[in-house]
């Protein structure tokens, strides 16, 4: 099933500019025609659309373009041990980034209880955020 770059832009919920940036990056491959010198058409198969898909929720999991480009080489030469570290890494940083927005949560809760007490004085979400 060969699709254009808008189909396999399409295919994976995201633009045509954005399949244009990750093949700059050297995270998708570019199907033109290269030996006639002319620009081609470019042309796309079911694996460049599971690639694109990985790439898109790998960045949404948090990793970088850098990491997600290690995970891709990581997968063709099969270092399983190097792919669940960077995985493990990554999950202490969600948890790390949890923990600091609950954190956040728990402070923004009780200033906004402080705040409901009364309207006299400095608001105390307001000052809190000047200090």
């Amino acid at each position: 099933m060969a699709m254009t770059i808008s189909e396999l832009a399409k295919g994976a919920a995201v633009g045509v500019e954005t399949v244009r940036f990750y093949q700059r990056k050297g995270l998708l491959d570019d199907p033109r025609p290269s030996h006639s010198g002319r620009q081609g058409r470019r042309h796309y198969g079911a694996e460049d659309l599971r690639r694109l898909r990985f790439v898109r929720s790998a960045q949404s999991a948090g990793f970088t373009l850098a990491e997600i480009a290690e995970l891709l080489a990581l997968d063709a030469s099969q270092d399983r041990p190097r792919a669940r570290a960077m995985a493990r890494s990554r999950l202490e940083a969600i948890d790390q980034e949890i923990a600091r927005l609950e954190a956040a949560r728990q402070s923004l809760r009780k200033l906004a209880g402080e705040c409901a007490k009364g309207d006299a004085g400095p608001c105390p979400i307001i000052a809190a955020f000047e200090a």
